[in-house]
């Protein structure tokens, strides 16, 4: 399904990709979306292991971008230049600003992590992802806003993505 299509009123937990999108105006699905939520049609939802995702993955395109450091290898690269990483400040800045879109930020407590690995061994699902559904269980959500086509296969969820994505912006 996608985001567009997503009624008035629905509770919506968003993964990482949906907000990397917006912010690297690599969707503009995503970035309507967002403002549905922002606006309050739409009641959205993440989690902290999705906030520390998304801004991981904007301080490497940042890095990027910047021309700091190239692929392969980025992480080991900046860490070994730590002034490079002293100027990055895009990634903190956007990501701080899903709080004003007003994406509600959840916890993930111990009994989440054990949760999950039920759902890694049910799904074959990485530890970020299992941690997604074990949240939204515990949140009773089903609705999701992801790109992640093996979050798609989970037949208990509603999964909405964008149709537009340009991976190569």
């Amino acid at each position: 399904m996608n985001l567009s299509t997503i009624e008035s009123g629905t509770e919506i937990f968003i993964d990482a990709n949906i907000f990397i999108y917006h912010f690297t105006g690599a969707s503009n699905e995503c970035s309507e979306f967002l403002s549905r939520c922002e606006q309050g049609d739409i009641h959205g939802l993440t989690s902290v292991n999705v906030i520390l995702e998304v801004l991981h993955r904007l301080m490497m395109i940042e890095a990027v971008r910047k021309k700091l450091a190239a692929p392969p290898n980025i992480v080991k690269k900046l860490q070994k230049q730590p002034a490079k990483i002293k100027l990055l400040n895009e990634y903190f800045i956007n990501t701080k600003k899903i709080i004003d879109i007003g994406i509600e930020v959840n916890p993930i407590s111990m009994e989440t992590v054990f949760i999950s690995q039920s759902t890694r061994l049910a799904h074959g699902l990485m530890v970020n992802d299992s941690l997604i559904i074990a949240n939204m269980q515990e949140l009773g959500i089903n609705s999701l806003a992801t790109n992640d086509k093996k979050l798609g296969e989970i037949e208990e969820l509603f999964v909405y993505t964008p149709s537009d994505v340009d991976i190569h912006q």
